[in-house]
């Protein structure tokens, strides 16, 4: 009967080129089998994207961006953190050479093709680096700094999670695939800040639409440098694991985000997408001054904390304050009575060299001799104590160019203090907590307390402690806990403390 009816159709090329379609079709939509369905069910997410105003610290928008990725050529903004790290310390200079060993010469494109046994300078690496994304100039940088290019891949994890990019972590300098080397959206966005941050005559190199090296001419990979209005960088990247990433800043009309943007399905379908986050949100970014800042370990500095973006905090190598001799110093609500009872002498406050107080009375002098020591023959500065507080207030540290003048502007007026009153102990050696920095020292009381309340036995053995800085004419307060006996005890507040919204930093300072 079927040979008849296809007999029939053979007079009719038309109608038999329909059946067969009719049957194709019915092929390609029949269900998948059950192994090729759960290869695509399978298949990892590579998707992610991120936003952030940089002077508010606001996430404008997040998808999947704490997810972890692959970062693939992201990885060189790392290496170059720790190339400027080295230019800013003195080891390294732009003119500086760097020998090109076997192994670098033999990476994978993309590549400069440089030869075994010559040499680059600093200057060339980084423009490599920032524009044709080169493998083999990075694992030079990464056997030139760390000796090998897996123990530099250790160092960048390290500096990573110094500057909070808590789910990062590399293997290598280039990005090359590696199953051990990831990172989110966040965190990447978090590295584009830290860069402008921590070096902003360095920065300007991800600015570079073009560099010569030889004979020939290479562009740099991010299509959206001088196509989009205030993008100044930063960095691309593709493999197929991770698909088409970019990490971007953004600057116009006294607006300032960056924005991340990863797995895209080709290198156009990422800059698109990253041009309608950038028209999107950049509208909607804080305008004027800044309220956030990165703290991290700068070179030459004694400092050993860990560092994060924490708000209302402007804190990066302040400058050390001058004090001029002239200054008036109002020690009016520091004049103390005898106490009842012996207490333990406090850390003493440095506020300015005697010679500032020369002009003083001398009853005043005298009403402060269990206080203020001033010997005008060898200037040396004042020691005052201070009474405890509702919420107590420490001095600063002994190595610190400053005391901290609110604590004595908020002391008890002498009527109101009695023999029960407290002398708050010095500030504890070891490892701290900060909850941030705020224009007033209310403010840090207040950010202080609420941490204590909630978390009355976590705190119960530390110290509340503020300590005053001033940048550009503008005094912060610093809020802290001191009192941790370990590393380990003042981390696991902050992660106690950050789930409950926190900003919170451990240093050891």
């Amino acid at each position: 009967m079927f040979r008849v009816a296809f007999k029939a159709l053979d007079g009719s090329s038309l109608l038999r080129r329909v059946i067969v379609g009719a049957v194709a079709m019915l092929v390609a939509f029949a269900p998948l089998d059950s192994a090729e369905a759960a290869k695509r069910k399978k298949a990892p997410n590579k998707y992610a994207a991120y936003v952030i105003d940089v002077k508010s610290g606001k996430v404008l928008f997040s998808r999947n961006g704490n997810s972890l990725r692959y970062p693939a050529s992201l990885t060189k903004m790392m290496t170059l953190y720790m190339v400027f790290e080295q230019l800013e310390k003195g080891k390294l200079s732009l003119n500086s050479r760097m020998r090109v060993s076997k192994y670098a010469s033999g990476r994978p494109p993309s590549k400069l093709g440089l030869r075994k046994g010559s040499t680059i300078k600093v200057k060339d690496a980084i423009y490599a680096l920032v524009t044709k994304s080169a493998n083999d100039v990075a694992t030079v940088i990464a056997e030139h700094i760390g000796g090998s290019e897996s123990n530099f891949g250790t160092l960048m994890t390290r500096k990573a999670r110094s500057i909070g990019m808590s789910r990062t972590t590399f293997r290598n300098a280039s990005g090359l695939p590696n199953s051990k080397q990831k990172t989110t959206a966040a965190d990447m966005a978090l590295l584009g800040r830290a860069l402008q941050d921590r070096f902003p005559k360095y920065y300007r190199f991800f600015n570079t639409k073009s560099f010569r090296y030889g004979k020939r001419r290479y562009g740099n990979h991010n299509k959206l440098l001088g196509r989009v209005r205030g993008v100044d960088g930063i960095k691309t990247g593709y493999t197929r694991a991770s698909g088409f990433n970019l990490v971007t800043n953004v600057k116009n009309r006294d607006r300032h985000i960056v924005a991340v943007v990863m797995g895209g399905r080709t290198g156009r379908a990422r800059d698109n997408h990253m041009k309608s986050l950038i028209a999107k949100y950049l509208p909607k970014a804080k305008r004027g001054r800044r309220l956030t800042a990165l703290v991290v370990p700068r070179a030459g500095s004694p400092a050993k904390a860990k560092g994060s973006y924490i708000k209302l905090a402007s804190t990066m190598r302040l400058p050390k304050p001058k004090i001029a001799p002239s200054a008036p110093i109002d020690l009016a609500a520091v004049k103390p009575t005898a106490p009842a009872k012996k207490a333990p002498q406090a850390a003493p406050i440095q506020l300015a060299q005697a010679s500032a107080l020369q002009a003083l009375p001398k009853a005043r002098a005298q009403d402060n001799r269990a206080t203020a020591a001033v010997r005008p023959a060898k200037p040396a500065p004042v020691q005052l104590t201070t009474a405890a507080l509702a919420i107590p207030v420490m001095p600063r540290a002994a190595n610190d160019p400053i005391g901290d003048l609110s604590t004595h502007n908020a002391l008890p007026k002498p009527a109101e203090r009695s023999a029960k009153t407290a002398v708050p102990k010095a500030v504890p050696a070891g490892w701290q907590i900060q909850l941030g920095a705020t224009p007033t020292l209310s403010g840090a009381h207040k950010l202080l307390a609420k941490a204590r309340k909630s978390n009355k036995r976590l705190l119960v053995a530390v110290l509340n402690h503020t300590e005053t800085v001033t940048k550009k004419n503008e005094v912060l307060y610093r809020a802290r806990f001191a009192g941790f006996s370990s590393k380990t005890s003042a981390r696991r507040a902050c992660k106690i403390l950050k789930k409950q919204k926190f900003a919170c930093l451990a240093l050891n300072p």
